[in-house]
């Protein structure tokens, strides 16, 4: 347990827990589909996650025409790992304050302690009874007593997900938090507990929480690029990441699946998937996955492909200005809300449109103006950049490696996924 000095937090967002010395109890983040690093959250628009440099300082030497379509950085807290006195262990930021009398946890990515199992998991490969493993894994870790903090207690959403395994069958049990969230929780839990004696507190980035505006969020993380390993990795790590390249769609497209939940209409819960899914697809499993992640359950959302489209194509043309730019390792979130509401919108500008007596008919010209509505209401979607760990340009950081043009891996990934989305438009015309 350690012992951190009262600060005032400075203007947490609406609804942050506070404890009683004004630290903000963090909360597990349950929409978190992929990664391996913990996102809390801090209050409704603010999640964190914990620290490395490099990342940080990219996020603050963003380009202006990049900002759009990643997080907005909000800054650094320090994050203490606590026990109270009823016994549960709590996580709580507080004001980042430099003192050379507080230990801070600015270990690189690479050389930061994983459990053991962790892995053995990210070495396995896609074939279906792995992929029954690493469910049967799943299940466990999400049975397990999760009564480690006190945070966990409210670790649920109103709305249940449920697992697809191996055969895209759909796991019996559903859970209040989608399972990878929790699996990369206990394992943060795990690694600070370990560390406690010898860190006292770690920092964590304050980023803003891109699915805030949704009420159901339908989150495709996708893994970028024909290269995953930075600059700096050792030549081991270097191999193991092109050979998981090389036996996926990272080499093939540019871009993998590695991790999504979608809202289903017709139950009323979310369908996730995890990486380990996403490594083993083929071409055509990876245009299968993309179309289920724009099915509701009912219908395919025939409406998203434009927005969609429009937001991925205004990202490639930026990156493709960026000149020297690389984003190993990078990942683009893919947002849009599961409820649709066009029917709902369209209802409500017909009623406001029809005159008050009722043995009036509604005009043609409204009439018309009506389904013009119907025809050209937007859903709304969003999509950034995220995990900038492995990310530089020429001047960054004084790194020795500098690349020319742009990130054509990056970009060879996003033209793939517009020409797939393109061809799914047009055949569902």
């Amino acid at each position: 347990m350690c012992v951190c000095q009262t600060m005032e937090v400075g203007n947490p967002g609406k609804n942050a827990s506070h404890t009683g010395n004004r630290g903000v109890l963090l909360e597990p983040f349950i929409h978190q589909v992929g990664g391996h690093s913990s996102m809390m959250r801090y209050d409704d628009h603010t999640v964190c996650k914990p620290l490395i440099t490099r990342e940080q300082r990219f996020y603050e030497s963003l380009p202006p025409e990049m900002k759009e379509f990643t997080p907005e950085y909000k800054g650094v807290v320090s994050v203490c790992f606590e026990g109270d006195s009823d016994g549960y262990i709590n996580l709580v930021a507080y004001p980042y304050v430099e003192s050379e009398s507080l230990e801070q946890d600015d270990t690189p990515e690479r050389d930061q302690p994983r459990r053991k199992h962790s892995r053995r998991s990210l070495n396995r490969s896609g074939s279906s009874t792995e992929h029954k493993e690493e469910k049967a894994g799943l299940a466990s870790e999400t049975s397990e007593s999760i009564q480690d903090t006190k945070s966990l207690k409210s670790f649920h959403s109103d709305v249940p997900f449920q697992m697809l395994d191996g055969n895209s069958t759909v796991s019996s049990e559903k859970i209040t938090f989608n399972p990878w969230s929790l699996r990369c929780h206990k394992q943060q839990l795990s690694r600070m507990r370990s560390e406690s004696k010898e860190r006292k507190l770690y920092k964590f980035l304050l980023l803003e929480n891109v699915v805030h505006h949704f009420k159901f969020p339908c989150v495709l993380d996708l893994k970028m690029g024909t290269r995953q390993h930075g600059d700096d990795a050792s030549e081991e790590k270097a191999a193991r990441q092109m050979k998981k390249c090389a036996q996926s769609t990272s080499a093939t497209l540019g871009v993998r699946v590695c991790g999504m939940q979608v809202y289903q209409l017709d139950t009323g819960h979310y369908l996730c998937r995890n990486k380990y899914y996403g490594r083993g697809l083929s071409t055509e499993g990876f245009r299968s996955a993309l179309e289920q992640y724009l099915h509701n359950g009912i219908e395919l959302r025939k409406d998203l492909f434009e927005p969609i489209l429009s937001k991925l194509r205004s990202l490639k043309a930026v990156l493709e200005r960026q000149a020297s730019y690389r984003f190993y390792s990078s990942s683009l979130l893919i947002i849009y809300d599961g409820k649709d509401t066009r029917s709902e919108t369209c209802m409500e500008r017909r009623a406001e449109m029809r005159p008050k007596q009722a043995d009036h008919p509604l005009p043609d010209s409204l009439q018309d103006a009506s389904s013009t509505d119907s025809i050209s209401f937007q859903p709304k979607v969003d999509v950034r950049m995220i995990d900038f760990a492995h990310s530089t340009f020429k001047g960054f950081r004084d790194d020795p490696t500098v690349h020319d043009g742009p990130d054509m891996g990056y970009v060879f990934g996003l033209e793939s996924l517009i020409n797939i989305m393109e061809q799914m438009r047009d055949e569902n015309q």
